[in-house]
């Protein structure tokens, strides 16, 4: 099938003016003049048999139609540059790209790394943190840590482990505090949570049948390592992922008032491209990181018998994390 394109010089000089709202910024951008830019956008515009702009006293104005037209193209233009970068980049098979959610980064795999690093001094790492899922056609990401319900889709993984929440505070908090002995206690104290995992503290309250305190209330932070740190200067209680408060708890930074823990449908995993074949680093970090995670579920079952199944995934939607 022949494909009908317009210009793409005039494609070009729309966009970036369409990008700045100016002729003048798109002229600087494109090392054209402002007068080259005006007249690639009227070519544009004949081409098409429609209006893109609106010419004002203050400048220039995309239509109705312009602005849908700006955005499949800034969509389409963006594509073809991210392709252009894969293609030019040489493959660095010593680079390992990973994506974490910030909690699970300075929680769990940061303190786990020098390890790694020990076992595998030919790897080099970099880390990103996001929130959001990531997205391996269009990010430069060969490995990603997912948390949900349910694996990524579009993506292969393994899973490295579940959820199970506890309350935890400093014992400061414990020693000059109000009264903290039994779940109700919890009615005269702050809760911490992260503003991603709102659930957290109404799973677990539900869990130890309490209706009478709102869990949506108290402090929140915009993730859980800040909630994790306020709780240890003593600010409130957190209802934390045991996974990411081993470590205070071993060495008494945090404690544990109560017995109850709840248990979530939610779980991590190591996430990577299905399409190709599978990097040797990416295995060796794959190999190293669910020995790791395994050490997590042998610590969760020897729990177990205190844990109680909550009915709702500890997040507002799916593959949100903390």
């Amino acid at each position: 099938m022949t494909r009908r394109l317009p210009p793409l010089n005039a494609v070009r000089a729309f966009e970036a003016s369409a990008r700045h709202a100016s002729f003048t910024r798109a002229a600087a951008e494109l090392f054209v003049t402002q007068g080259a830019i005006s007249r690639h956008v009227a070519a544009l515009e004949k081409w098409l048999g429609i209006k893109l702009f609106t010419r004002t006293q203050r400048g220039i104005e995309l239509t109705p139609k312009g602005s849908v037209y700006f955005r499949t193209l800034r969509g389409a233009l963006d594509q073809i540059d991210f392709g252009t970068r894969q293609l030019q980049q040489t493959p660095d098979e010593k680079t390992l790209r990973l994506k974490l959610p910030p909690t699970f980064a300075i929680r769990w795999l940061v303190p786990r790394l020098a390890r790694f690093l020990a076992a595998d001094r030919h790897i080099d790492v970099q880390i990103t943190t996001s929130h959001q899922q990531v997205d391996f056609d269009r990010e430069d990401v060969d490995a990603a840590i997912h948390s949900g319900v349910s694996p990524p889709p579009g993506a292969a993984s393994r899973r490295l482990f579940g959820e199970i929440l506890l309350p935890v505070c400093s014992p400061a908090l414990l020693r000059g505090g109000a009264r903290l002995a039994r779940p109700a206690d919890l009615a005269h104290h702050v809760l911490l949570c992260s503003l991603h995992r709102p659930q957290d503290w109404p799973t677990w309250l539900a869990a130890a049948g309490l209706d009478g305190i709102d869990g949506n209330g108290g402090l929140k932070f915009e993730n859980s390592a800040l909630s994790y740190q306020a709780a240890i200067e003593g600010v409130g209680v957190v209802v934390a992922q045991r996974a990411f408060v081993e470590e205070d708890l071993r060495v008494g930074r945090l404690v544990a008032p109560f017995t109850l823990r709840a248990s979530t449908t939610g779980a991590y995993y190591i996430a990577y491209r299905s399409e190709r074949a599978k990097p040797a680093r990416i295995q060796r970090f794959e190999d190293w990181i669910v020995r790791e995670a395994l050490q997590i579920e042998e610590a969760a079952a020897v729990v177990a018998s205190g844990a109680r199944p909550a009915k709702s995934r500890n997040s507002v939607t799916r593959a949100k994390a903390s």
